[in-house]
């Protein structure tokens, strides 16, 4: 009689190709958000400053957010790439805050703010219905 051990096997099908899509795309959003942060950060009295809108802190603050979230969101994708487990929770995670900051822009930059939260819903999908798999191809 034969016994198998462990979780079996998981079919790895071509929607993996989702996660590493997640993967590059975090990298591209963690991009983004560095030069948007960097951009605040050194000329913040070039964007239009808004008292009555949702920003809790002033311009270079918030570039500073979006500065350490951009460094974050590299790492984390350069890890999903490579399919390491722990990275599809801390993606998530990260994706989740990324969006409700860019809300939180979104008196400041609109169109930049409101690309970054649809890429970030996409990357949500793919991590969430296909990082599965991805973990399975790494082992």
């Amino acid at each position: 009689m034969t016994y198998q051990t462990g979780h079996p096997r998981q079919a790895i099908t071509g929607w993996v190709g989702w996660v590493w899509f997640a993967g590059i795309i975090l990298i591209m959003v963690g991009i983004f958000n560095i030069v948007s942060g960097l951009y605040a950060i050194v000329n913040s009295n070039l964007y239009v400053q808004t008292p009555s809108r949702l920003l809790l802190f002033n311009i270079a603050g918030w570039g500073w957010i979006h500065l350490i979230f951009g460094a974050l969101l590299l790492a984390t994708g350069i890890a999903l790439s490579v399919g390491q487990t722990w990275a599809r929770l801390v993606a998530v995670v990260l994706v989740v805050i990324n969006a409700v900051t860019q809300l939180i822009w979104l008196a400041v930059n609109p169109w930049w703010s409101l690309v970054i939260i649809a890429v970030d819903v996409l990357v949500l999908y793919a991590i969430i219905v296909h990082g599965r798999e991805a973990s399975a191809l790494s082992e």
